[in-house]
């Protein structure tokens, strides 16, 4: 038993050392893939907040405090008118 822990173990770090090769391959592709899609658009280079607010429509909405009133109120009504409905059915089945 102790023999085929011990293969088990030796098996498992064979692998990771083999998995551990692996990623360092194609970490080292990745970069070199970065640095291809860098030197064709250098623009890119900038921070990636910059690149961010350069995008249009990617700003958050803002509500002001009586929207937020108002869309509460709301949604009170709906799920007050939701739960009466609901009863409703209950009370008929």
């Amino acid at each position: 038993m102790k023999w085929e822990e011990a293969a088990m173990a030796a098996d498992k770090a064979t692998q990771r050392e083999w998995a551990r090769l692996g990623a360092r391959t194609r970490l080292q592709a990745l970069e070199q893939e970065r640095a291809a899609i860098l030197k064709a658009f250098p623009d890119l280079r900038r921070a990636p907040a910059a690149i961010a607010s350069s995008v249009p429509g990617s700003t958050r909405r803002r509500f002001s405090t009586a929207a937020k009133r108002r869309m509460s109120a709301g949604m009170r009504r709906y799920w007050a008118r939701r739960r009466a409905e609901g009863r409703m059915k209950n009370k008929s089945s």
